[in-house]
């Protein structure tokens, strides 16, 4: 077979993504870098190398848009997508056969519809194993943390979005009863109603976020926001927060202050063989994103398609990528809470503090 090829795009999530590559911008006034980086081109990040599975190989490129976060989601969406066309066009020239859209370049417009039509190569965002993989690690620390699903109420945070929507629809099935939270009435309206029609699991809606959290035993939060959003006062003693979101919904004041809480990031995927990204993104060597796994997996097993592309995932392809995935030896990294492994240790240390805010409250 083949070594398959693929270019993945990425962008800085943040000022100090970018300051941490070119020093000497931590001295230059914030306004003015958001200027150069509005101008200056996609570009070749790395080359990625090693990915080995028993079905054959792959190689790729880490494809860069050098825009920030929030200028993606404020500048004019049409700058931004001819940005990322531009992208997927010097991945077409290094010689990729696929396209992944990582980050927030996944998020606007519509999913990569537009940018596929500018483009001789397949796109695809990634989102079906993003999801694959979050579904497995909410049941991975259920079971470490001794829950049955069948007696949780679960929330989605961001559940008209693409991912948000077909994790409710997959974890509906599996859980007591599941709320659905957003800001669009409407989409909301039309997610719980596809719940029901499939006869799979209790929904309801909500568009306040704290009153959403508040009887949560499992929440898995993907919401398109730029800063964190899910404060340490609006969660339930004993909750399992499955973070899918990049810049992360979770506050950082949750890992400080709520010591009886399982936080985890969701969709940190081992990749097979021995692979140098030529690039740091923040994990240990060999991990990646499950967005670009899915992107990598492609690559493997020479499926050169639109995968994931537009705004309505299909269960479908959440299940395919998810067979693929293991027959190429793609597996959930263990689990990981604000970039730190998450040891028996800590889970028992999270359990231990469970019962004692439930003796405090029985005292109360």
């Amino acid at each position: 077979m083949k070594t398959g090829k693929f270019a993945f795009c990425i962008h800085p999530i943040e000022l100090k993504d970018i300051e941490r590559k070119y020093g000497f911008l931590r001295y230059v006034p914030k306004k003015a870098v958001y200027q150069l980086t509005k101008r200056i081109p996609p570009m070749e990040v790395s080359k990625i190398t090693g990915i080995a599975s028993n079905y054959g190989s792959a190689e790729g490129w880490f494809v860069g848009v050098p825009l920030v976060t929030d200028q993606i989601m404020t500048l004019p969406e049409e700058f931004v997508i001819h940005k990322i066309i531009q992208a997927g066009k010097k991945a077409e020239a290094l010689g990729a056969k696929v396209f992944g859209l990582g980050a927030f370049t996944s998020v606007v417009g519509d999913g990569g519809i537009t940018i596929r039509k500018h483009l001789k190569i397949p796109v695809t965002t990634g989102n079906s194993y993003t999801v694959a993989a979050a579904i497995e690690a909410v049941k991975e620390a259920a079971m470490h943390m001794g829950k049955d699903l069948k007696l949780c109420n679960a929330a989605v945070v961001g559940a008209t979005g693409s991912i948000g929507r077909i994790c409710a629809l997959l974890l509906a099935p599996e859980v007591n009863k599941i709320t659905l939270a957003a800001q669009d009435v409407k989409g909301l309206e039309t997610v719980a109603e596809e719940i029901l029609q499939r006869g799979k699991g209790n929904a309801e809606i909500e568009t306040t976020l704290e009153k959403s959290l508040k009887k949560a035993d499992i929440v898995i939060t993907v919401s398109s926001a730029v800063d964190a959003i899910i404060q340490p006062e609006y969660l339930k003693t004993g909750a399992i927060v499955c973070d899918v979101a990049r810049p992360r919904d979770v506050s950082r004041e949750v890992e400080k202050k709520r010591k009886d809480i399982l936080v985890i990031e969701g969709g940190v995927i081992e990749v097979p063989g021995d692979v140098d990204f030529g690039f740091d993104f923040g994990f240990p060597p060999g991990l990646s994103y499950a967005c670009m796994a899915e992107t990598m997996i492609l690559a493997l097993e020479n499926k050169y398609e639109d995968f994931s592309i537009g705004k309505k995932l299909s269960i479908e392809k959440v299940e395919e990528i998810a067979q693929l995935a293991r027959k190429h030896g793609f597996k959930l990294a263990g689990m990981r809470s604000f970039e730190k492994v998450v040891k028996k240790e800590y889970i028992e240390g999270i359990k231990e503090n469970i019962k004692k805010v439930a003796y405090m409250e029985m005292d109360y």
